[in-house]
């Protein structure tokens, strides 16, 4: 009886293993993932209104991501134009349907724009690299007390 409660055990323990495996491959970060898991460890500075040659504009559709370095213009707090950049250098405007539910006027949160939502359900948002605050220093573990 004993033989057959830990055959149990460990089949369960295996599939409870496997699972747990197949799970983090599907969970892998995709460039966004990045960004926005940095950007909300460090923070980022405000985003003053201009012109911006080095923003990251980011697609993502399920689970797959892709991210091109881009131009976008800030007017009043909010997105007005933004573009991906070509390999020769030269810009191409973002025109998309969007949803319903995309914001008419895109803000700027900790330096990543609201998501926008295509008709297709693509999602995409804009991401200031450069805005990005430094890294803070670690904290100084104290010494554990000595046996004397």
């Amino acid at each position: 009886m004993k033989k057959i409660y830990a055959l149990t055990l460990f089949t369960c323990l295996i599939s409870v293993c496997t699972v747990a495996q197949n799970k983090a491959e599907v969970l892998e970060l995709n460039c966004y993932n990045k960004w926005s898991v940095k950007f909300e460890e460090r923070g980022a500075e405000e985003i003053k209104d201009g012109v911006y040659t080095d923003v990251i504009v980011s697609f993502r559709q399920g689970a797959k991501a892709n991210c091109y370095t881009g131009k976008v213009e800030v007017i009043g707090g909010k997105i007005a134009h933004f573009y991906t950049e070509n390999v020769d250098g030269q810009y191409t405007q973002i025109n998309k349907q969007w949803k319903p539910s995309t914001p008419k006027e895109v803000t700027i949160i900790n330096g990543i724009s609201v998501t926008m939502i295509t008709i297709h359900n693509e999602l995409i948002n804009v991401i200031w690299p450069n805005k990005i605050k430094p890294k803070k220093a670690a904290l100084k573990r104290a010494p554990e007390p000595e046996d004397d």
